[in-house]
């Protein structure tokens, strides 16, 4: 299958000078998965909620404001006659929900997440949530701040956060849409001079205010098919896993990329590695990183790495023009998820922080043993990446 049967020529377009208070406006009546944004008529990027969420721009900005510092970046482009499989990677790898579809340079249409997802959908019972999802999440308490919870998704990269009761029980979950939702309505209530302190006070309000409960929720036994049926249908982004015997019990988190990123998966002879904003790496390469994961695997003789996800993220902090790089790097093996994460001035100093971190939990991982036999089999197995 290919990305000409799932592309949709149904999308919003939108100029660089337009205001940022319109861009929020669409997010919050219309609730697109993103807007394609154009320069004088050529293709410019794509916004998303999230991406509108943590910026800082004030509404009377134009949307170049947000897509100039990025400008340098890869833009993610996806060919009509591409397969869906190096889609889906793509729209990982660039950290997108939405991209637009070109056929022989001209903008054909879009391409979402859910449009793959919808497509795919018979073949995902093949698969379980187990396979997929993310198991040891970050999550908060009811009495945290919204500014709190901002700082979680932000620092990890991530969309949505589970919410505990004092007892340590899921009583609801956070998303970028909630919180999107509550400052967009709390700016309409305000002047442009009452913003500052109000925005203050928005941050301290907790999150159990703001938070969706009851929860949509599966199990690790569940097929991913079901899991993705249900957040079809109720248009959510993820569910949190919890307990097949207590739904109270929070054990992970699944979301549509979670799955599309299992789309990318091949054979299990063949170890995947795939990274998340790529446009970080700067000097550290796709192999290097490769060899070095590798390294680390081929110690332990019983732990055999499927696939491998590194995800970077650049705060705002930089020292002498190098910017503050957050890596996270998960391992899904034969005996369970493993991760490691660090920060470091530059992609590759945070990368080796997080390996360092990735190997001693390795060590920590009941039934690994180390064994140099195993040295260079998985380089083997990566030839091809």
């Amino acid at each position: 299958m290919d990305i000409a049967d799932i592309a949709t020529t149904e999308y919003v377009e939108v100029d660089v000078g337009t205001r940022m208070g319109k861009v929020r406006a669409s997010f919050e009546n219309g609730n697109p998965k993103g807007l394609v944004v154009f320069d004088d008529g050529e293709y410019a990027g794509v916004i998303s909620e999230r991406e509108v969420l943590q910026s800082h721009v004030e509404d009377d900005a134009k949307v170049a404001a947000l897509i100039k510092p990025s400008r340098t970046d890869p833009v993610p482009m996806i060919d009509r006659g591409e397969d869906v499989r190096e889609a889906a990677r793509m729209l990982v790898e660039g950290n997108a929900r939405v991209a637009p579809v070109f056929e022989n340079g001209e903008l054909y249409g879009v391409v979402s997440a859910d449009g793959i997802l919808e497509a795919v959908l018979e073949s995902l019972d093949a698969i379980t949530v187990a396979d997929v999802y993310t198991d040891d999440p970050v999550s908060l308490r009811e009495d945290d701040g919204i500014g709190k919870a901002i700082n979680h998704l932000r620092e990890h990269g991530i969309s949505r956060l589970p919410v505990e009761n004092e007892n340590g029980h899921l009583s609801g979950v956070i998303t970028t849409h909630d919180i999107a939702d509550f400052v967009i309505r709390g700016d309409t209530k305000t002047t442009t001079g009452d913003r500052v302190g109000d925005s203050d006070r928005m941050l301290d309000v907790p999150v159990y205010d703001i938070m969706t409960s009851p929860v949509a929720t599966t199990t690790v036994e569940a097929t991913a098919r079901e899991a993705v049926e249900k957040m079809l249908e109720n248009d959510y982004g993820g569910l949190i896993v919890t307990d097949a015997e207590d739904d109270r019990a929070i054990e992970g988190v699944i979301t549509k990329t979670d799955v599309l990123r299992a789309l990318t998966y091949t054979e299990r002879e063949r170890m995947d590695v795939q990274i998340t904003n790529v446009s970080l790496l700067e000097v550290l390469t796709r192999e290097t990183i490769t060899r070095s994961i590798t390294e680390v695997a081929d110690k332990y003789a019983r732990m055999q790495v499927l696939h491998a996800h590194v995800r970077f993220h650049r705060h705002k902090e930089k020292l002498r023009g190098t910017p503050l790089i957050a890596c996270k790097i998960r391992l899904r093996t034969n005996e369970g998820q493993v991760a490691g994460s660090g920060e470091g001035y530059g992609a590759e100093n945070a990368f080796r922080v997080a390996l360092d971190k990735l190997e001693r939990n390795v060590l920590e991982m009941k039934g690994v043993r180390s064994d140099e036999e195993y040295r260079g089999q998985l380089l083997r197995k990566l030839d091809e990446i």
